[in-house]
């Protein structure tokens, strides 16, 4: 734990996962509710999350059961916003006073989490996750699998590029899930977050877990 406290300290880049860590629910899951498509998708979602399936497996599967148009999506995001964890805006304004550069890097898919990005004043090109493809008509196409985080590692294969084109040398990650824990290394630091749902595998494995964001702000200050 303080070897990573140590590293936080020190950052210069953290990485944060989006779904169940910055924002309080699974962006998917909520959308296939949304949609009708709960169950299934959730079932799904959680065999990804566990590890027991590729994450390439389980987005194609989702999203073809799925089918999301952009109408729908629009409809969503509009009935539906996302709800930020406690703390995490705190959070990311003490990281910025402290020049600390933040990204999100997320399995889920930049039509959902643009709004929560911009919410957190974090910019665009710091987004690094998944994005659909539609027909001219708005309906769904597929998605775009030259993403690294379409894939198995693709958190790690993200905090790579960062860490090469930057030089970051205190990168911490920053997450709930298998795909946040396995980007460590790269990443110089793990953080476990179980602030919203808290898996097994991450809290045994993290060096340090938290459920408030507020013990990151501690440590920090």
């Amino acid at each position: 734990m303080d070897q990573v406290k140590g590293v936080l300290k020190r950052a210069d880049a953290v990485c944060f996962d989006v779904d169940s860590t910055v924002i309080q629910e699974e962006g998917i899951d909520e959308l296939s509710k949304f949609c009708g498509k709960g169950r299934e998708i959730s079932e799904l979602t959680a065999k990804a999350m566990g590890g027991s399936m590729t994450f390439q497996e389980s987005l194609s599967l989702r999203l073809n059961i799925l089918q999301p148009s952009i109408d729908k999506i629009k409809d969503f995001l509009q009935k539906k916003p996302a709800k930020l964890s406690p703390g995490i805006k705190e959070l990311v304004q003490k990281l910025r006073s402290r020049k600390i550069e933040v990204y999100l890097v997320s399995g889920g898919f930049r039509c959902l989490i643009s709004p929560i990005a911009k919410q957190l004043d974090i910019p665009a090109s710091n987004v690094y996750c998944n994005k659909l493809k539609f027909f001219f008509d708005g309906q769904f196409a597929g998605f775009d699998e030259t993403q690294p985080t379409s894939r198995s590692g693709g958190k790690a294969e993200v905090v790579r590029i960062l860490k090469e084109k930057f030089g970051y040398q205190n990168l911490v990650m920053v997450g709930d899930g298998a795909t946040d824990l396995e980007a460590s290394p790269p990443a110089d630091a793990f953080i476990g977050y179980g602030g919203n749902v808290v898996r097994e595998s991450v809290k045994k494995n993290a060096r340090w877990f938290v459920t408030d964001f507020q013990e990151i702000i501690q440590v920090l200050n």
